[in-house]
């Protein structure tokens, strides 16, 4: 199996995933009782009016956290066909099912308060600073390069198991700080409760991480 089918495989699963929360979040939108078309129309403004700014801290998250858990899925997904580990494996399955979700969620939401999906504006600006990307497909702090991927789908056993905890460590501390930002300074409760979960969540993960390179005879 050449290297883009399996990088494909990936996307369109991860992208399935994100479908269905959509659609699911569409199905609630049209069941919702309301008393009337013209509350329904009053409540449609209202939400409108009170969804963050383009230039948001919510909506800067949402965006590039989607593009962050969008690779972490991928990498996941590679590692779990380059090994037979069950713990590297069960690893990878969680971050699969955890990072497809959320970003299922942050699309939704970017979705219902009427904001693109993408920008033209640099990543991380919504931090108060800027990334300049440092080439080979990586676009933010924590992001593999494609070749760090490619290495990665050439990897066997070990090998992979040790690149992908490694990608993965640098991949989650990145991904905490981001979090953590948004924890601090988004102003809707729905970014900030779940950053603060994401954090929580990815320290966790890196502290495994460490103990199972360590078992490994490698350090993150």
């Amino acid at each position: 199996m050449t290297s883009a089918v399996r990088s494909s495989r990936p996307m369109m699963l991860a992208g399935g995933a994100v479908l269905l929360l959509a659609l699911g979040l569409v199905v609630l939108m049209l069941v919702r009782p309301s008393s009337s078309a013209g509350s329904a129309s009053t409540k449609g403004s209202a939400a409108a009016s009170a969804a963050p700014s383009d230039t948001s801290v919510d909506v800067g998250f949402a965006r590039d956290m989607s593009i962050h858990h969008q690779q972490a899925v991928e990498m996941s997904f590679i590692v779990r066909d380059r090994t037979s580990d069950e713990a590297v494996r069960r690893l990878a399955y969680d971050i699969i099912n955890t990072q497809a979700n959320q970003r299922g969620m942050m699309l939704g939401w970017l979705e219902m308060w009427g904001r693109a999906k993408s920008s033209s504006a640099p990543p991380m600006e919504w931090m108060g600073h800027t990334f300049t990307p440092r080439g080979d497909g990586s676009l933010m702090p924590g992001l593999a390069t494609d070749t760090e991927l490619d290495a990665l789908r050439a990897a066997k056993g070990k090998d992979a198991e040790v690149l992908f905890l490694k990608l993965m460590t640098s991949h989650h501390r990145a991904g905490a700080e981001m979090a953590q930002a948004a924890a601090d300074s988004a102003d809707t409760d729905a970014i900030r409760n779940l950053a603060a979960g994401m954090v929580r969540g990815q320290q966790s993960e890196i502290a495994l991480m460490a103990d199972m390179l360590k078992e490994r005879g490698a350090t993150g």
